[in-house]
């Protein structure tokens, strides 16, 4: 039986550009669906990466200017694996092109902006998906049928961490690839945005929505250089979160929290 397609523009060749691309390629030979994803177009300021990426993944064509890539009619599906600070602009200009939008978390750099791509996301009735996929990981997937189904009664207590190391250094630079996400102006709200929200969603995907919170947070690394303009700056944020820690449609960001944290279900 033939099946619908759908055309791909991705946003973005970075890691989770590639994580991505590798998942739409082998999501078919796994799961049945009514749908084949086509790579059709990869979109990154520089063309030759653009280029090396697209034909490293499949992808038919490439474009430099992600106005472009959301303007073309071939195009179905926005996949924004971009920084934080594109997040906004591309979502709204998606979502008013008719595009169905998936977006890497967190929306925005902060609540205004995830709130406007929530607004327009709405306003144009668009599907629309933020990248929770720990939802999706099957340990995670069977505790969330077992609760729905009662079999552990009244939940009291939930723990969740997610570690990484890899930017405790302090003789590590902010800015630039990769590191984008240690400069505040990119990232916005740090490993808040890009750790915690794994365990936030989680935490409400199975226990359903807080209604308080409490939290503890703390920056380890003061200051660190920046890749690209060589000064000493404040970094988006250096800390460690491990806190209590759902796929669903845009929603902005909860509460900035981290290291230690207390939250009370209803």
């Amino acid at each position: 039986m033939s099946k619908k397609t759908l055309n791909l523009g991705m946003v973005g060749y970075g890691f989770m550009g590639r994580a991505h691309s590798n998942a739409f390629r082998k999501v078919g030979n796994f799961f049945p669906a009514e749908h084949q994803v086509v790579l059709k177009a990869a979109c990154a300021r520089d063309a030759g990466k653009a280029q090396v990426f697209a034909d490293t993944w499949g992808y038919e064509s490439t474009e430099t200017d992600w106005r472009k890539l959301v303007e073309r009619p071939d195009i179905d599906v926005i996949d924004i694996c971009s920084p934080n600070d594109t997040h906004r602009d591309i979502a709204i200009a998606a979502a008013a092109a008719g595009k169905m939008v998936l977006c890497e978390k967190p929306l925005g750099r902060n609540p205004a902006e995830s709130e406007e791509m929530v607004a327009a996301i709405e306003k144009a009735g668009v599907a629309n998906m933020v990248w929770y996929n720990y939802r999706r990981v099957p340990a995670v997937t069977l505790a969330k049928q077992l609760v729905d189904e009662g079999r552990f009664g009244k939940i009291f207590h939930y723990r969740a961490k997610f570690l990484q190391d890899w930017t405790i250094s302090a003789d590590l630079p902010q800015g630039g690839a990769g590191l984008w996400r240690l400069d505040v102006n990119v990232a916005g709200s740090g490993v808040t945005g890009d750790l915690l929200a794994h365990c936030i969603d989680t935490a409400m995907w199975l226990n359903g929505p807080m209604v308080e919170v409490s939290a503890v947070t703390e920056t380890f690394i003061k200051e660190r250089s920046h890749n690209l303009t060589s000064a000493s700056t404040t970094p988006a944020s250096s800390s460690r979160a491990s806190p209590t820690g759902p796929s669903q449609p845009l929603k902005p960001p909860a509460t900035p929290v981290a290291t230690r944290r207390s939250t009370r279900w209803n």
